[in-house]
């Protein structure tokens, strides 16, 4: 457990304007809100020391009662604990807490994840795996590169999408993040740089941040990408490598042009700046597949990329790859030794039946996905006419930009509710896009509507008390 200490500018960064709105609700409590969402969220790591009292009341512009008040009601729920002469530090309950998506008749709903449960051909798959599995009882279990047979099928993949690949070029994961985490441990070091898209996965922060490596961030424009100013990053700040998601970005749902792609390769193979791209979306396209991987627009340019089952069909297999030159394949095994000795079979089996069925699963996946981001479009439309979104190319989510900075605010009164939202400064950096919410449709739609009308009188409530104390300013 990280024992290391939140610093106060990081943390006020954090926590955002979360006091600017009145409210009748108490100052401390309030303060309270905010801070155990960074907890649930985890931006704020479990184990941190936080700030002192007196420290922190005064960078917050609080009274030391107030924010000892906020402090003793969440040590009270779990989410700190204080020993005399030490401070208090970031727990969490002993006493679970349930954040996934409960039915009409349930308590909470999960608008934070942007992942689906599973479908009939899960159970399928495994069913053919277990089926499959004696054949391999003779062997140990132990294979750190991954099972040949799926390793053949994913290369056989990306040779279809124009990136020629042997199997001995992939390795079999635990899932992207597991799959980058290991890419971190083996060309990174504490202090390192690691550029990324801003906005950009919040995982793939806590990972590079987990690395003891800083995130450098790289402003998206309007529309597509700032190549230019990646050229400029890589330039000023000699990263070690750069984690970019062209496809279906995650949180803005935009797809990189092939153009685009040919200049990102190029800057890379000329800067010898390793990328590594992240492909977790690439199966969800709505209107037209995405290009070829962006590896294969420069075969010289030091290239990474990782995939994934979890958004393509089911989060609960766990089962990723890398693809690289079978040189780095080799570094990554050897890296490998001391987090794990392999993925587990029973799940690559029911991964190859996946994959071998891809051209007739995934297309009723994309059709049922399209016709919830409809739905989703139209009721965002209905409750909030004031947001503003792009309708996205694929992916799970709409990036949605709210008219003020009050994501942070919202969400912790969304909390209050039992609705958990993704408000935009997950995805940044230093409590950036505090105007930004990433929202869903990956739930049907009766639950998304019922979660639509209870937070339309928390957002109105918000905004009139915004105008409210706007209005007594200028008077």
């Amino acid at each position: 457990m990280s024992l290391r200490r939140s610093g106060t500018q990081s943390l006020t960064s954090l926590l955002g304007r979360w006091q600017e709105s009145p409210s009748r609700i108490p100052l401390w409590r309030r303060l309270a809100d905010v801070l155990r969402l960074l907890i649930l969220d985890g931006r704020l790591a479990l184990g941190s020391r936080l700030p002192g009292e007196r420290e922190l009341a005064a960078a917050l512009g609080v009274s030391r009662t107030t924010f000892s008040s906020a402090l003793a009601l969440l040590r009270d729920e779990g989410f700190i604990a204080s020993r005399h002469g030490s401070g208090s530090r970031v727990v969490l309950p002993a006493q679970p807490i349930a954040l996934s998506a409960r039915n009409l008749n349930g308590q909470s709903l999960d608008l934070a994840t942007a992942a689906l449960s599973a479908g009939p051909e899960i159970h399928q798959a495994y069913s053919h795996a277990l089926a499959a599995m004696p054949e391999h009882l003779s062997s140990t279990g132990y294979d750190r590169q991954g099972l040949p047979a799926l390793r053949e099928i994913v290369a056989r993949r990306y040779n279809a999408r124009g990136l020629p690949t042997a199997p001995d070029e992939i390795m079999i994961i635990n899932g992207a993040v597991s799959g980058f985490a290991l890419v971190l441990r083996l060309l990174t070091g504490p202090g390192d740089r690691v550029v990324v898209e801003s906005p950009t996965y919040p995982l793939a922060i806590a990972a590079i941040e987990g690395a003891s490596c800083r995130p450098v961030g790289l402003s998206m424009p309007a529309f597509g990408w700032d190549v230019d100013g990646l050229a400029a990053a890589i330039a000023q700040t000699s990263p070690r490598l750069a984690y970019l998601m062209p496809d279906f970005h995650n949180p803005t749902g935009r797809c990189m042009n092939g153009a685009t792609r040919q200049r990102v390769a190029d800057l890379a193979a000329r800067t010898r700046t390793t990328l590594v791209i992240d492909e977790t979306m690439v199966d969800l396209w709505y209107s037209a597949p995405p290009p070829a991987p962006l590896a294969a627009f420069n075969l010289q340019a030091p290239v990474i990329t990782i995939g994934s089952t979890g958004k393509s069909f089911w989060g609960g297999l766990r089962v990723g790859w890398i693809r690289a030159s079978s040189q780095t394949i080799a570094a990554l095994m050897q890296s490998r030794d001391t987090l794990d000795l392999g993925t587990p079979l029973l799940e690559q089996l029911a991964t190859c039946w996946l994959l071998d069925n891809d051209e007739r699963l995934l297309p009723v996946r994309r059709s049922m996905l399209a016709a919830r981001r409809d739905m989703c479009s139209q009721l965002l439309q209905d409750y909030f006419p004031e947001w503003r979104y792009q309708a996205p190319e694929g992916g799970l989510s709409f990036w949605v930009e709210l008219p003020e900075r009050l994501a942070t605010l919202f969400a912790a009164r969304a909390e209050a509710a039992e609705i958990h939202l993704g408000d935009g400064t997950r995805f940044g950096l230093a409590g950036a896009f505090d105007r930004w919410l990433r929202i869903p449709f990956t739930l049907d739609d009766e639950t998304l509507q019922m979660a639509f009308s209870t937070l339309q009188p928390i957002w109105k409530n918000l905004t009139v008390q915004q105008n409210n104390s706007r209005t007594k300013k200028i008077i």
